[in-house]
């Protein structure tokens, strides 16, 4: 039998199995509270066409709701929301942060190399 150790990188491992778990759970939470949300229409005349004609209705509702879900994405593409999103979680973490810095620095040394190697080409 494998000792497990306690060290960093398998803590960081756990971690990762872990946020990857909780993903697939979301899935099925998702799944869930659409169940939840149909169970609301029982009683009512499309709550009840549902519940009769589930061979009918539940490839319906899925179509739609890939359908609905296709147009919210396309606009958050479009529009920018998760990518404006992560660039403010990224300015607020510090380690990112410091990337950040360390990158426009050295993309301005590199500007300042090409500059110089521009002018010494010119002066030839």
């Amino acid at each position: 039998m494998q000792k497990i150790r306690l060290n960093k990188r398998s803590l960081i491992r756990w971690k990762v199995y872990i946020d990857r778990a909780r993903m697939y759970i979301g899935y099925l939470q998702f799944l869930m509270i659409g169940m939840i949300f149909l169970e609301s229409f029982k009683g009512l005349p499309i709550g009840d066409f549902i519940f009769n004609n589930l061979y009918i209705a539940v490839p319906i509702l899925l179509f739609l709701f890939i359908l609905l879900s296709l147009i919210v994405g396309f606009l958050d593409t479009r529009l920018g929301f998760r990518e404006e999103e992560l660039r403010n979680a990224s300015s607020s973490n510090p380690v990112l942060r410091e990337i950040q810095q360390d990158l426009k620095q050295m993309m301005s040394e590199l500007d300042e190399i090409k500059a110089e190697m521009k002018s010494r080409k010119e002066e030839k």
